[in-house]
């Protein structure tokens, strides 16, 4: 089985430079949607036809994490753009004739794999061409289905080409097609430009398979978010939250609770365990995977990073690249950077950046501090006002934090520098020489009192 892909539009009613096919839905370009799904279905090879930004477009496709080329991708070039037909067309060379040719749109992002399935099915059992259609109750725009009296297909009629009885038609063409490949091709290489647009239609080929004698055959879409594509920004956002609120209805089919499943936003894929609570106006991005029991306060931003069982997130918090041990407590308005590696029940608090840092078992840092490639031992306690100075303006260095180490409050450590098991730091004190464990350290100037002072007073104008 080949599979096509149409991604050759400019997409000029988006009104942006960023070719159509590379607007993100759900944090993933249109196109890299589509391929992916194309990819579930296992073909021989598929066939991207691009135009306006190609070399953009296919660079951007080997760019992702997750690209794989494992079903080999042929991108061909269609410029200038004249139309659905001419696009298949440029294709041709590249299709196996002995196969089946399965019709896709870089910019219908969510069309499912089992709808796919079952348009293959249906053209590879009746060995005719088979199309994807859907009756909606608001048809404009769509090329409407034309029936005869037995409700056999004869053709489709784009929406400029038809008059008022076609537009009263509330079947419509989705685009979605299968077909055996070597009638495809015969079929594409004999179409006109005879119409409104002066393109080449692929839906002409309709007409050609009925004037050959040969059956068409429909297959109904069941889900009306499969088939929406996207022309403008309004198109884009209203496929963007079709799109969450389809990953809502998963997260809860699995037992996660959404306080309100429209106000969450998955920009790539979040794995929950059972009993997992999500606030509102939550984002994930990247890959996402939160334990049993965690709860998730309003208004957090979570980017690749894994969250304990009974970890509590508090509002407002950012995590990037981080881990975060069970029964841990973040924020609210905390920040943790890649590299954090949190041990359980480490508690970390409101205004507090940990950045490359290891934090073992109930160590805290509750306030207004900063830990910078930082190795913190268990039970340690830092106090408000903290902060690793980990950067000497060309190199970064460690601080290591041993066992059951108390800091006090507005303390610096001047890195590379190490406190010793069981040690306490004074209030104020800038540490540039390893503190021995079991003592205090602090460095503070004297206490001065001037009896006399006044304060300096404005003078009058």
């Amino acid at each position: 089985m080949n599979v096509v892909i149409l991604a050759a539009g400019r997409g000029t009613r988006m009104r942006s430079g960023l070719p159509k096919v590379l607007h993100p839905i759900g944090g993933m370009p249109m196109l890299a949607r589509v391929l992916e799904t194309a990819q579930s279905l296992g073909p021989e090879k598929i066939i991207v036809v691009v135009g306006h930004g190609a070399d953009q477009v296919r660079s951007a496709m080997q760019e992702l994490p997750d690209f794989t080329e494992s079903i080999p991708i042929d991108w061909v070039i269609q410029d200038p753009p004249q139309g659905t037909g001419h696009a298949v067309a440029q294709a041709l060379p590249k299709l196996t004739p002995q196969s089946a040719a399965l019709i896709l749109y870089g910019d219908v992002p969510l069309i499912g794999s089992e709808t796919l399935r079952r348009l293959l099915e249906t053209a590879e059992k009746t060995r005719c061409l088979t199309v994807l259609t859907a009756t909606l109750d608001s048809p404009f725009g769509y090329g409407r289905v034309v029936r005869d009296s037995r409700q056999h297909i004869q053709r489709i009629v784009e929406e400029k080409d038809a008059d008022a009885s076609i537009r009263s038609i509330r079947e419509i063409n989705t685009g979605f097609m299968a077909a055996p490949a070597a009638d495809l091709a015969r079929w594409v290489s004999a179409l006109d430009n005879h119409n409104a647009q002066n393109e080449f239609y692929l839906t002409d080929i309709i007409a050609k398979s009925v004037a050959e004698g040969k059956a068409v055959h429909a297959l109904q879409c069941d889900r009306v978010e499969d088939i929406l594509g996207v022309n403008g920004q309004e198109d884009r956002a209203r496929i963007e939250r079709a799109y969450q609120r389809g990953i809502a209805q998963q997260l809860m089919s699995a037992g996660v609770r959404l306080q309100d499943p429209e106000r969450i936003d998955v920009l790539g894929k979040l794995e929950c365990a059972s009993d997992v609570s999500i606030s509102v106006g939550c984002v994930f991005e990247g890959q996402v995977h939160i334990e049993a029991g965690a709860v998730i306060g309003p208004h957090c931003v979570i980017r690749n990073s894994r969250i304990g069982q009974k970890a509590v997130i508090e509002a407002f918090s950012h995590i990037d690249g981080a881990s975060i041990g069970p029964q841990s407590v973040i924020g609210p308005y905390a920040r943790l950077r890649p590299g954090t590696e949190l041990a359980e029940g480490v508690h970390i608090g409101n205004f507090v950046e940990v950045k490359n840092s290891v934090l073992g078992p109930r160590s805290k840092a509750n306030h207004l501090s900063y830990l910078g490639d930082a190795s913190i031992g268990s039970r340690v306690n830092v106090g408000a006002g903290t902060i690793t100075c980990n950067y000497d303006g060309a190199e970064k260095h460690r601080t290591v934090i041993e066992d059951d180490v108390f800091i006090g409050s507005d303390t610096q450590l001047v890195a590379p520098v190490t406190v010793g098991r069981g040690a306490t730091l004074g209030a104020g004190t800038t540490l540039t020489q390893d503190a021995p464990e079991d003592a205090l350290t602090l460095s503070r100037a004297q206490q001065v009192t001037i009896k006399k002072y006044r304060r300096p007073q404005k003078k009058e104008h």
